[in-house]
């Protein structure tokens, strides 16, 4: 069992590199799409990921739509503000992946667009700010993984 996050344009390093370790505790791949508001050798990339780099699946890509035709066969779920879907809605599976968009901006109006029947949200008050982007990504790869009974985990 192997889910995704694919994180697009993300901006701040510790909050990539925080990722990369939940990804390394849960054997979830990690996918950045260019470009990055950072140096991948950035140290504060590198110590929010402490010494968990090593067990990382990382790939990076160009735009987010060579993710997708990458896996055609794959469920893509969106995370925004802006949609009324919570998402403990969705049944996930296996090989689903999870696209976040950058900190300050999200994902643009052009993505929720094209994929708006799969965006999802985080219920939380409506005061024009969200959760961190660290603790988006956990919150819904930990959904997803409690509804696949945790396979492969301890």
């Amino acid at each position: 069992m192997s889910l995704n996050i694919v994180l697009v344009e993300p901006e701040i390093p510790h909050n990539t590199g925080s990722i990369a370790r939940t990804c390394a505790l849960t054997n979830t791949n990690l996918h950045l799409v260019k470009p990055l508001g950072f140096c991948v050798d950035d140290k504060y990339l590198k110590r929010a990921g402490l010494d968990y780099w090593h067990l990382v699946n990382i790939n990076y890509y160009n735009s987010l739509e060579e993710v997708v035709l990458k896996h055609p066969d794959n469920d893509f779920y969106f995370a925004t503000t802006k949609t009324e879907n919570s998402y403990t809605d969705f049944k996930y599976r296996d090989e689903s992946f999870f696209v976040f968009g950058k900190e300050t901006k999200g994902l643009s109006k052009e993505i929720l667009e094209k994929y708006w029947e799969t965006t999802i949200k985080i219920p939380m008050v409506d005061i024009k700010r969200s959760l961190n982007l660290s603790n988006s990504a956990n919150i819904i790869l930990f959904e997803a993984l409690r509804q696949l009974n945790f396979s492969s985990l301890k």
